[in-house]
């Protein structure tokens, strides 16, 4: 049986990866916040401590301040920077030893639409989201000879609690009316992408970021 640790599953696309990973008869673990603070590399290390046998590492949880460049503070800028890219970094340091050793693993992180395009306000969350498109390339490259590969998806705008709380009713209206498919995507779609990533159906995939996006970055 696989095991997998899966950050940020207590909502939205986290959850919808847990319970579909549970659902194939994947051995979950989720710490909460409480039991691992992303935003203390300390508190990354000592959950991990017990911690054995991970081959797959769902890099999920972020956060997503707003703010232009005139807004935005060195102590938000370097929050934004630790939660989404620095754990991520961190959680594959670590939990890449046992997956070298035992010769597999899938690693799945989360880089978003804005690690390729931004908007006004989106400085610090685009900042750290490419930094998760070069911590994957990086990663796939020293990891893949032990059979660990490494991948992140891009999703675009989907239903969740994070895109509520930074647009409004008529804002979510018009970004889904932008898009070619014409609607925001639901958190199962994406979780079942990541499934196929961090399963042994897939063989030859790493290193890519790839866009889940309802045609975003076409138009």
């Amino acid at each position: 049986m696989h095991r997998a640790l899966i950050t940020g599953a207590s909502r939205g696309i986290g959850k919808a990866i847990k319970n579909l990973f549970e659902d194939k008869g994947v051995k979950v673990i989720a710490p909460t916040r409480t039991q691992m603070d992303l935003s203390s590399n300390t508190s990354i290390e000592e959950y991990l401590k017990g911690i054995k046998d991970i081959d797959i590492l769902i890099n999920c949880a972020g956060i997503n301040e707003l703010a232009s460049i005139e807004e935005m503070t060195e102590e938000n800028l370097k929050e934004m920077i630790q939660v989404n890219l620095l754990s991520q970094t961190m959680l594959i340091k670590y939990l890449s030893k046992d997956m070298m050793q035992n010769g597999y693993g899938r690693i799945v992180n989360f880089a978003s639409i804005w690690c390729d395009y931004s908007k006004e306000r989106r400085i610090m969350y685009s900042i750290a989201k490419a930094g998760v498109k070069g911590l994957t390339t990086a990663a796939a490259v020293e990891l893949s000879k032990y059979n660990i590969l490494v991948n992140a998806v891009a999703p675009g705008f989907v239903k969740t609690e994070m895109t509520t709380q930074n647009n409004t009713a008529v804002q979510i209206k018009n970004l889904a009316d932008a898009l070619p498919i014409k609607r925001l995507a639901e958190p199962n779609e994406i979780a079942e992408f990541v499934y196929f990533l961090a399963s042994e159906k897939n063989s030859f995939i790493t290193g890519q970021t790839i866009f889940i996006d309802g045609g975003f970055s076409c138009v």
